[in-house]
């Protein structure tokens, strides 16, 4: 799951919201600070203040992640986008196509959840925009076991650039997905890998409703 299949029906709780975003603005900004079950749940006391609310948040990121990548539906729709990436790409050993499906069907997945109801990405960003981004950065310290500076000023930029909308263009989406893989290191796609983000967004549009639990559809 990505962002917005993470939150999109926490957008009442601002800060439980960002709690289910906490571990991917983490791995954008500084991978060596992970958040674990054992280490957050003391801080999630349902006491409803922000430290209480940001860890609730993480635990959901964790349980849904340890439920989506385990259903029959990932495992079948991300290994056909691999299949489709290794057939296209060749044997370069510059791409990793089972990442590439991994990551694609999650992030086609959050655009064919906009398209449901794109009312839903604009309570998404409203939420996102309530936050304090130093008490998140403070929360967060104080769960990990290293600390870090650089969180506070994500999520600023997270609420400027507003890229989960680009999730909806397959074009859009393979610029998104070339920073992605430039961030880690890994080779960028040519331009032509847009017809397999479009074929991708047919197969996972035909799985949404495998892939996620029925809440996501619901509106708040």
């Amino acid at each position: 799951m990505n962002y917005f299949a993470h939150g999109v029906r926490f957008t009442d709780r601002p800060y439980f919201l960002a709690g289910t975003a906490v571990p991917d603005w983490l791995s954008v900004v500084d991978r060596k600070v992970r958040l674990t079950t054992r280490r957050v749940t003391p801080f999630a006391d349902q006491s409803k203040t922000v430290q209480a609310e940001l860890a609730a948040g993480v635990l959901q990121h964790l349980a849904d992640d340890q439920w989506f990548h385990g259903t029959p539906a990932f495992y079948e729709t991300s290994g056909l986008l691999a299949r489709m990436f290794r057939e296209h790409l060749g044997a370069d050993e510059g791409y990793r196509p089972g990442f590439l499906g991994h990551v694609v069907t999650e992030m086609i997945l959050d655009g064919v959840l906009i398209e449901y109801d794109p009312r839903r990405l604009d309570a998404y960003y409203e939420a996102i925009s309530r936050l304090d981004a130093e008490q998140i950065e403070n929360a967060v310290n104080r769960m990990a076991r290293h600390t870090t500076g650089q969180l506070s000023a994500l999520i600023p930029r997270f609420l400027r650039e507003e890229f989960l909308r680009d999730y909806l263009d397959s074009e859009r989406l393979l610029f998104r997905l070339n920073q992605l893989l430039r961030r880690i290191r890994l080779r960028q796609l040519p331009d032509d890998a847009v017809q397999l983000l479009r074929k991708g967004r047919t197969i996972v549009a035909s799985s949404a409703r495998e892939l996620l639990p029925e809440e996501c559809f619901k509106s708040n």
